[in-house]
């Protein structure tokens, strides 16, 4: 098969647009906060206070830590989160995720270091915020 010029430049063209508008980029993010809410999910399944700390973004980790005035490890096992099931959908938005499971959303946001849980436990109220056991202020 030959290209002549013209598929070249279209070919280069169309390699610019995807490579600016960030194609693929979406979807390797949604993957990777969904890879984060699995990890997540284990250690709620598993009881494991330190996996679940350290998915946790600074805010929801700080209110943890100042309402039940202890380390997050000595706090979050009591923070009774449900097991959130399998995943059924994962919404993605700029820097914020939403990672809709059988009986639980969970709330993202991307920091330099990767996703990181801002909400969890958390239930739709019809028209109104969801309500969420855990969450940052």
């Amino acid at each position: 098969m030959r290209c002549d010029r013209g598929s070249w430049i279209l070919a280069s063209a169309l390699a610019l647009a995807c490579a600016m508008s960030g194609c693929g980029a979406v979807d390797a993010r949604r993957e990777a906060a969904r890879a984060v809410v699995t990890r997540f999910e284990q250690a709620v399944r598993e009881g494991d206070a330190a996996s679940l700390c350290g998915a946790l973004a600074p805010g929801p980790r700080e209110e943890l830590e100042l309402s039940r005035q202890a380390s997050c490890a000595d706090s979050v096992l009591g923070e009774d989160l449900p097991y959130g099931g399998a995943g059924r959908h994962v919404d993605v938005h700029g820097r914020q995720a939403r990672v809709v499971l059988e009986k639980d959303t969970v709330f993202l946001s991307q920091f330099p270091d990767g996703w990181k849980v801002v909400a969890a436990g958390c239930r739709p109220q019809g028209d109104r915020p969801y309500q969420c056991s855990m969450k940052g202020s």
